[in-house]
Protein backbone atom coordinates (compact mmCIF):
# COMPACT_ATOMS: atom_id res chain seq x y z
CA UNK A 1 0.00 0.00 0.00
CA UNK A 2 1.29 3.47 -0.89
CA UNK A 3 2.25 5.82 1.91
CA UNK A 4 -0.66 7.92 3.15
CA UNK A 5 0.25 11.62 2.92
CA UNK A 6 0.22 13.55 6.17
CA UNK A 7 -2.45 16.27 6.50
CA UNK A 8 -1.44 19.84 5.77
CA UNK A 9 -3.71 22.68 6.87
CA UNK A 10 -1.23 25.53 6.39
CA UNK A 11 -3.21 27.34 3.70
CA UNK A 12 -6.47 27.12 5.64
CA UNK A 13 -4.87 28.27 8.89
CA UNK A 14 -3.06 31.14 7.17
CA UNK A 15 -6.37 32.37 5.79
CA UNK A 16 -7.81 32.64 9.30
CA UNK A 17 -4.65 34.22 10.71
CA UNK A 18 -4.77 36.81 7.92
CA UNK A 19 -8.35 37.67 8.93
CA UNK A 20 -7.14 38.46 12.44
CA UNK A 21 -4.22 40.49 11.11
CA UNK A 22 -6.54 42.53 8.89
CA UNK A 23 -8.93 43.09 11.77
CA UNK A 24 -6.19 44.20 14.14
CA UNK A 25 -4.81 46.58 11.50
CA UNK A 26 -8.28 48.03 10.98
CA UNK A 27 -8.62 48.59 14.73
CA UNK A 28 -5.21 50.26 14.91
CA UNK A 29 -6.20 52.49 11.98
CA UNK A 30 -9.45 53.46 13.72
CA UNK A 31 -7.55 54.37 16.89
CA UNK A 32 -5.03 56.42 14.92
CA UNK A 33 -7.87 58.60 13.59
CA UNK A 34 -8.74 59.87 17.05
CA UNK A 35 -7.70 63.47 17.61
CA UNK A 36 -5.54 62.91 20.68
CA UNK A 37 -5.25 66.66 21.27
CA UNK A 38 -8.92 66.75 22.23
CA UNK A 39 -10.65 63.38 22.46
CA UNK A 40 -14.33 63.96 23.08
CA UNK A 41 -16.49 61.31 24.66
CA UNK A 42 -18.63 61.25 21.53
CA UNK A 43 -15.63 60.57 19.30
CA UNK A 44 -14.36 57.89 21.67
CA UNK A 45 -17.79 56.24 21.73
CA UNK A 46 -17.98 56.28 17.93
CA UNK A 47 -14.51 54.74 17.62
CA UNK A 48 -15.36 51.99 20.09
CA UNK A 49 -18.58 51.22 18.19
CA UNK A 50 -16.62 50.85 14.95
CA UNK A 51 -14.05 48.63 16.67
CA UNK A 52 -16.81 46.47 18.15
CA UNK A 53 -18.17 45.94 14.63
CA UNK A 54 -14.70 44.88 13.41
CA UNK A 55 -14.42 42.38 16.27
CA UNK A 56 -17.88 40.99 15.53
CA UNK A 57 -16.84 40.39 11.94
CA UNK A 58 -13.69 38.58 13.11
CA UNK A 59 -15.73 36.42 15.47
CA UNK A 60 -18.23 35.53 12.76
CA UNK A 61 -15.51 34.58 10.29
CA UNK A 62 -13.68 32.64 12.98
CA UNK A 63 -16.77 30.67 14.03
CA UNK A 64 -17.55 29.76 10.42
CA UNK A 65 -13.94 28.67 9.87
CA UNK A 66 -13.92 26.44 12.93
CA UNK A 67 -17.27 24.89 12.01
CA UNK A 68 -15.83 23.95 8.61
CA UNK A 69 -12.28 22.86 9.33
CA UNK A 70 -12.51 20.98 12.62
CA UNK A 71 -14.92 18.44 11.05
CA UNK A 72 -12.67 18.36 7.97
CA UNK A 73 -9.65 17.44 10.10
CA UNK A 74 -11.67 14.73 11.83
CA UNK A 75 -12.86 13.42 8.46
CA UNK A 76 -9.24 13.26 7.31
CA UNK A 77 -8.39 11.30 10.44
CA UNK A 78 -11.17 8.78 9.87
CA UNK A 79 -10.18 8.45 6.23
CA UNK A 80 -6.59 7.77 7.24
CA UNK A 81 -7.76 4.97 9.51
CA UNK A 82 -9.96 3.48 6.80
CA UNK A 83 -7.07 3.40 4.32
CA UNK A 84 -4.59 2.17 6.90
CA UNK A 85 -6.82 -0.76 7.78
CA UNK A 86 -7.31 -1.73 4.14
CA UNK A 87 -10.99 -0.85 3.95
CA UNK A 88 -10.22 1.53 1.08
CA UNK A 89 -7.21 1.84 -1.20
CA UNK A 90 -6.91 5.64 -1.33
CA UNK A 91 -7.89 8.63 0.74
CA UNK A 92 -10.24 9.73 -2.04
CA UNK A 93 -12.08 6.41 -1.82
CA UNK A 94 -12.08 6.56 1.97
CA UNK A 95 -13.57 10.05 2.06
CA UNK A 96 -16.61 8.76 0.17
CA UNK A 97 -17.44 6.26 2.91
CA UNK A 98 -16.44 8.29 5.98
CA UNK A 99 -19.13 8.36 8.61
CA UNK A 100 -18.55 9.60 12.14
CA UNK A 101 -19.30 7.08 14.85
CA UNK A 102 -20.95 8.33 18.04
CA UNK A 103 -17.72 9.08 19.89
CA UNK A 104 -16.33 11.00 16.92
CA UNK A 105 -19.50 13.06 16.64
CA UNK A 106 -19.16 13.99 20.29
CA UNK A 107 -15.44 14.67 19.90
CA UNK A 108 -16.01 16.98 16.93
CA UNK A 109 -18.75 18.93 18.72
CA UNK A 110 -16.50 19.36 21.76
CA UNK A 111 -13.49 20.36 19.63
CA UNK A 112 -15.55 22.98 17.79
CA UNK A 113 -16.78 24.48 21.06
CA UNK A 114 -13.31 24.48 22.62
CA UNK A 115 -11.65 26.03 19.57
CA UNK A 116 -14.29 28.73 19.22
CA UNK A 117 -13.94 29.55 22.92
CA UNK A 118 -10.15 29.85 22.59
CA UNK A 119 -10.46 32.14 19.58
CA UNK A 120 -13.18 34.22 21.20
CA UNK A 121 -10.77 34.87 24.07
CA UNK A 122 -8.49 36.65 21.57
CA UNK A 123 -11.08 39.21 20.48
CA UNK A 124 -12.41 39.61 24.02
CA UNK A 125 -8.89 40.44 25.16
CA UNK A 126 -8.42 42.95 22.32
CA UNK A 127 -11.80 44.53 23.12
CA UNK A 128 -10.93 44.85 26.80
CA UNK A 129 -7.50 46.36 26.13
CA UNK A 130 -8.79 48.78 23.50
CA UNK A 131 -11.61 50.05 25.73
CA UNK A 132 -9.17 50.50 28.58
CA UNK A 133 -6.73 52.37 26.34
CA UNK A 134 -9.43 54.66 24.92
CA UNK A 135 -10.72 55.49 28.40
CA UNK A 136 -7.19 56.23 29.59
CA UNK A 137 -6.36 58.32 26.52
CA UNK A 138 -9.62 60.26 26.80
CA UNK A 139 -8.97 61.03 30.47
CA UNK A 140 -5.37 62.06 29.79
CA UNK A 141 -6.45 64.32 26.93
CA UNK A 142 -9.17 65.90 29.07
CA UNK A 143 -6.80 66.53 31.98
CA UNK A 144 -4.08 67.91 29.70
CA UNK A 145 -6.53 70.32 28.10
CA UNK A 146 -7.71 71.48 31.49
CA UNK A 147 -4.10 72.05 32.58
CA UNK A 148 -3.22 73.92 29.39
CA UNK A 149 -6.17 76.23 29.94
CA UNK A 150 -5.13 76.92 33.51
CA UNK A 151 -1.54 77.61 32.42
CA UNK A 152 -2.61 79.87 29.59
CA UNK A 153 -1.38 77.53 26.85
CA UNK A 154 -3.53 76.84 23.80
CA UNK A 155 -2.29 73.34 23.04
CA UNK A 156 -1.14 70.23 24.88
CA UNK A 157 2.63 69.85 24.97
CA UNK A 158 4.31 67.38 22.62
CA UNK A 159 5.36 64.91 25.32
CA UNK A 160 1.79 64.56 26.56
CA UNK A 161 0.49 64.04 23.03
CA UNK A 162 3.15 61.39 22.40
CA UNK A 163 2.17 59.62 25.60
CA UNK A 164 -1.50 59.53 24.63
CA UNK A 165 -0.65 58.24 21.15
CA UNK A 166 1.53 55.55 22.74
CA UNK A 167 -1.34 54.47 25.00
CA UNK A 168 -3.61 54.00 21.97
CA UNK A 169 -0.89 52.42 19.86
CA UNK A 170 -0.20 49.74 22.44
CA UNK A 171 -3.85 48.75 22.70
CA UNK A 172 -3.62 46.27 19.83
CA UNK A 173 -0.04 45.26 20.56
CA UNK A 174 -1.18 42.89 23.24
CA UNK A 175 -1.40 39.18 23.68
CA UNK A 176 -3.06 36.24 25.30
CA UNK A 177 -1.56 34.85 28.48
CA UNK A 178 -1.99 31.08 28.58
CA UNK A 179 -2.24 28.74 31.58
CA UNK A 180 1.55 28.47 31.71
CA UNK A 181 1.91 32.25 31.95
CA UNK A 182 3.27 32.65 28.42
CA UNK A 183 2.26 35.76 26.47
CA UNK A 184 1.30 35.31 22.82
CA UNK A 185 0.73 37.89 20.10
CA UNK A 186 -2.87 37.48 18.84
CA UNK A 187 -1.95 36.20 15.37
CA UNK A 188 0.62 33.74 16.77
CA UNK A 189 -1.88 32.50 19.33
CA UNK A 190 -4.54 31.99 16.64
CA UNK A 191 -2.07 30.07 14.48
CA UNK A 192 -0.98 27.87 17.39
CA UNK A 193 -4.49 27.18 18.67
CA UNK A 194 -5.96 26.27 15.30
CA UNK A 195 -2.98 24.19 14.21
CA UNK A 196 -3.01 22.29 17.51
CA UNK A 197 -6.78 21.76 17.52
CA UNK A 198 -6.92 20.52 13.91
CA UNK A 199 -4.07 18.09 14.43
CA UNK A 200 -5.62 16.89 17.68
CA UNK A 201 -9.01 16.36 16.01
CA UNK A 202 -7.29 14.38 13.26
CA UNK A 203 -5.49 12.10 15.73
CA UNK A 204 -8.53 11.64 17.98
CA UNK A 205 -10.73 10.76 15.01
CA UNK A 206 -8.16 8.23 13.80
CA UNK A 207 -8.02 6.62 17.24
CA UNK A 208 -11.80 6.51 17.61
CA UNK A 209 -12.30 5.00 14.17
CA UNK A 210 -9.58 2.40 14.75
CA UNK A 211 -11.04 1.32 18.08
CA UNK A 212 -14.49 1.19 16.50
CA UNK A 213 -13.03 -1.26 13.99
CA UNK A 214 -11.44 -3.31 16.78
CA UNK A 215 -7.90 -2.15 16.07
CA UNK A 216 -5.96 -1.24 19.18
CA UNK A 217 -2.52 -0.16 17.92
CA UNK A 218 -1.14 2.63 15.78
CA UNK A 219 2.20 3.81 14.46
CA UNK A 220 3.40 7.37 14.94
CA UNK A 221 4.30 9.10 11.70
CA UNK A 222 7.84 10.14 10.72
CA UNK A 223 8.92 13.34 9.04
CA UNK A 224 12.45 13.86 10.30
CA UNK A 225 11.60 15.89 13.40
CA UNK A 226 14.50 17.60 15.12
CA UNK A 227 12.93 18.16 18.52
CA UNK A 228 12.03 15.55 21.15
CA UNK A 229 9.42 14.12 18.77
CA UNK A 230 12.19 12.40 16.84
CA UNK A 231 12.46 9.81 19.62
CA UNK A 232 8.89 8.72 18.97
CA UNK A 233 8.81 8.65 15.18
CA UNK A 234 7.82 5.23 13.85
CA UNK A 235 6.98 3.93 17.32
CA UNK A 236 3.99 1.65 17.93
CA UNK A 237 1.54 2.73 20.62
CA UNK A 238 -1.54 1.17 22.19
CA UNK A 239 -4.84 2.91 21.61
CA UNK A 240 -6.38 1.33 24.71
CA UNK A 241 -4.44 0.76 27.96
CA UNK A 242 -5.19 -2.97 28.31
CA UNK A 243 -4.20 -4.01 24.78
CA UNK A 244 -1.62 -6.86 24.85
CA UNK A 245 2.06 -6.18 24.20
CA UNK A 246 4.87 -4.10 25.58
CA UNK A 247 3.88 -0.86 23.87
CA UNK A 248 3.24 2.52 25.50
CA UNK A 249 -0.35 3.68 25.77
CA UNK A 250 -1.01 6.76 23.63
CA UNK A 251 -2.71 8.52 26.54
CA UNK A 252 0.43 8.20 28.68
CA UNK A 253 2.89 9.71 26.20
CA UNK A 254 4.78 12.74 27.53
CA UNK A 255 3.19 15.79 25.92
CA UNK A 256 6.45 17.72 26.06
CA UNK A 257 7.94 15.17 23.70
CA UNK A 258 5.13 14.14 21.35
CA UNK A 259 1.71 15.50 20.36
CA UNK A 260 2.62 18.84 21.93
CA UNK A 261 1.11 22.15 20.67
CA UNK A 262 1.68 22.54 16.92
CA UNK A 263 2.87 18.92 16.69
CA UNK A 264 2.46 17.57 13.14
CA UNK A 265 2.68 13.88 13.97
CA UNK A 266 -0.27 11.67 13.14
CA UNK A 267 -1.25 8.08 13.86
CA UNK A 268 -1.77 5.20 11.43
CA UNK A 269 -3.73 2.24 12.84
CA UNK A 270 -2.15 -1.21 12.57
CA UNK A 271 -3.81 -4.55 13.32
CA UNK A 272 -0.62 -6.56 13.86
CA UNK A 273 2.09 -4.38 15.43
CA UNK A 274 4.57 -7.28 15.56
CA UNK A 275 4.78 -7.11 11.77
CA UNK A 276 5.84 -3.45 11.75
CA UNK A 277 9.59 -3.08 11.50
CA UNK A 278 11.10 -0.66 13.98
CA UNK A 279 7.86 -0.38 15.90
CA UNK A 280 9.23 -0.78 19.42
Amino acid sequence: MARIPDPNYDRDINRLVDAYKRGILAIATELSRLDVSDISRAHAKAALAEIAAILRDINAESAAWVAEYVPKAATDGVARAIVGLGVANTLAEAEKIVKFNRINREMVASAIADTQADLLAVTQNIDRRVRQAVRQATAESFRANMASGINGRRTINADTLAGIRKTLGQATDTGIIDAAGRRWKPEVYVDTVTRTKLNSAHRDATINEAIGRETYYAQISSHGARDACRNWEGRIVKLVPDAPGDYPYVGDLPRREIFHPRCRHVLSPVRSPENIRGGI
